[in-house]
């Protein structure tokens, strides 16, 4: 199997408004954390698919590379209660 690339769904964001009255961007939460393979010949790069078979376009690369922590889950810690549970599957078999 290629490199594994973690990228994040994340929740569409909130608006919220400033203290000025205008709308003010939040940063959109981590709705579900998947693993992709990595893009032919781009080990850094996404590929178009996640292991569950979703769509990675729309989906944010996280920084966590599953290669730097050979001891740790493929998935950051503190994202745990939103891994996908399909794509946790695959990586296991």
């Amino acid at each position: 199997m290629s490199e594994i690339v973690v990228v994040y769904e994340l929740d569409k964001p909130i608006a919220k408004r400033s203290s000025l009255g205008t709308p003010a961007a939040e940063e959109p939460p981590v709705r579900t954390v998947h693993a992709a393979p990595s893009a032919p010949g781009a080990p850094t790069a996404t590929g178009p698919r996640t292991l569950c078979g979703k769509d990675t376009f729309a989906m944010e690369t996280a920084r966590w590379k599953p290669s730097e922590h050979p001891t740790a889950p493929w998935y950051p810690a503190e994202y745990a209660s939103a891994v996908c549970s399909d794509c946790d599957a695959v990586i296991k078999t």
